[in-house]
């Protein structure tokens, strides 16, 4: 398996990181479709979707605009745009365009737009000051910048605390932190809002306690499962690691007095000045 022959970002492209995307989506779903509600999103709306990878928010954001609206979903990896394509194919859905580009090189299509919708894109990307100025300039007066990035990634860890997992975890940050990236990114968020015409509106956190039962523990057991092959491709960890941490993973899922703590999420709604 190969996962080196795309443009892509730390995590990868490749069809396991696509159908892990798609766990993650629903896992959370819930969540998002409540914060788009209470950021008004709703029929008619143009909605700009950054960073859209295989475009599972981009459909649901299409039917929720409905015909009315538009969403205009923008990616830079081509296997991720296919994938968009295809799905508005399949779905039949008229009211979607979908752009492949560059945040960083390319400017963004469009506008003004109703609201713009960055979930973990701001945390890849080399200069997400840039990227929050184009998004602000792609808006409306009083269009609304809806993000969900990562405030404080180490509070992911098992309760009772697992040392596998925690130096998996600091595998993760430090090959994020090397491709340029940040995953506390949301910390300095409301400072860029601030910075580019955008005045924060809310701020929610969202950070769960998962038992294994839980649907949403699937989300960062798979994330779990996938990344050890991309580390171990990327020369960061050897197959005796991977090993013991899917073993330790697989003993917490057998333990009742086993809990999960997610990474802590910052759910933030700017408005353009």
């Amino acid at each position: 398996m190969n996962y080196s022959n795309e443009r892509d970002y730390v995590l990868g492209t490749h069809e396991d990181e696509l159908e892990r995307l798609g766990l993650q989506h629903r896992a959370w779903r819930e969540v998002v479709l409540d914060c788009w509600q209470n950021a008004g999103v709703t029929a008619g709306s143009s909605v700009l979707d950054v960073g859209a990878g295989p475009g599972y928010a981009t459909l649901d954001l299409a039917q929720i605009v409905g015909p009315a609206g538009k969403v205009v979903a923008v990616e830079r990896s081509t296997n991720f745009v296919n994938a968009i394509n295809n799905a508005v194919r399949t779905a039949e859905l008229s009211n979607v365009e979908v752009h492949e580009l560059d945040l960083m090189k390319d400017d963004l299509p469009g506008g003004p737009y109703d609201f713009s919708w960055c979930r973990w894109v701001l945390c890849f990307v080399s200069d997400p000051n840039l990227l929050v100025k184009k998004i602000s300039n792609a808006l409306r007066p009083g269009g609304r910048a809806i993000f969900h990035e990562y405030g404080h990634y180490t509070t992911w860890e098992f309760v009772p605390a697992r040392a596998s997992h925690e130096e998996f975890r600091n595998h993760v940050i430090a090959t994020w932190r090397e491709s340029g990236g940040e995953p506390d990114t949301g910390q300095q968020l409301p400072r860029w809002l601030s910075n580019n015409g955008l005045a924060v509106r809310s701020i929610v956190p969202r950070i769960f306690c998962l038992s294994p039962g839980d649907y949403m523990w699937q989300w960062p057991a798979q994330f779990i499962q996938v990344h050890l092959l991309r580390l171990q491709e990327l020369g960061k960890i050897d197959s005796g690691f991977a090993d013991k941490v899917r073993s330790d993973l697989a003993a917490a899922e057998k333990e009742n007095a086993s809990f999960m703590l997610t990474p802590l999420v910052l759910e933030i709604v700017a408005e353009k000045r």
